[in-house]
């Protein structure tokens, strides 16, 4: 009796083992216009927090943001770039028209995309009818 219920204790163990290996870590990121590539003159500002965990590459986030020039009409994370560069976009964060302030939803990244998150070689881009290759931006990081 004391081999099966310390079979099934190790057998519970070894189930569970997985889930709690699961890294989530919180990505964060300040937008600003003065980040955005080409710089714009503006006031326009936020913060991102994106929530990730890395055993299942799922990711949700939360962006804030305030005194654009024109509404958002896309808002993005963009992977393959460090501050200063621009990179293509990776995981869209809505659609227009529902891109009011706070965006919050949930996607999911490729391995090679999770890869340029942890290299800080991501970040998080808000585009306005205004300014539409972007308005402002922030570079995530852990």
């Amino acid at each position: 009796m004391r081999k099966t219920a310390l079979m099934l204790g190790l057998l519970a163990a070894a189930a569970i083992w997985p889930a709690a290996q699961a890294a989530a870590t919180t990505y964060r990121a300040s937008l600003s216009t003065a980040s955005e590539v080409p710089p714009v003159q503006g006031a326009g500002s936020g913060s991102a927090a994106i929530n990730v965990d890395t055993a299942t590459r799922k990711l949700s986030w939360r962006v804030e943001y305030s005194g654009m020039s024109s509404p958002v009409v896309a808002a993005h994370i963009h992977c393959g770039a460090a501050a200063g560069a621009n990179a293509p976009v990776a995981v869209p964060l809505g659609k227009a028209p529902n891109l009011a302030s706070p965006i919050e939803g949930s996607g999911k990244m490729t391995a090679a995309q999770l890869a340029e998150l942890k290299a800080g070689k991501c970040y998080v881009n808000l585009h306005t009818a205004k300014h539409k290759p972007g308005e402002a931006r922030g570079q995530l990081a852990p």
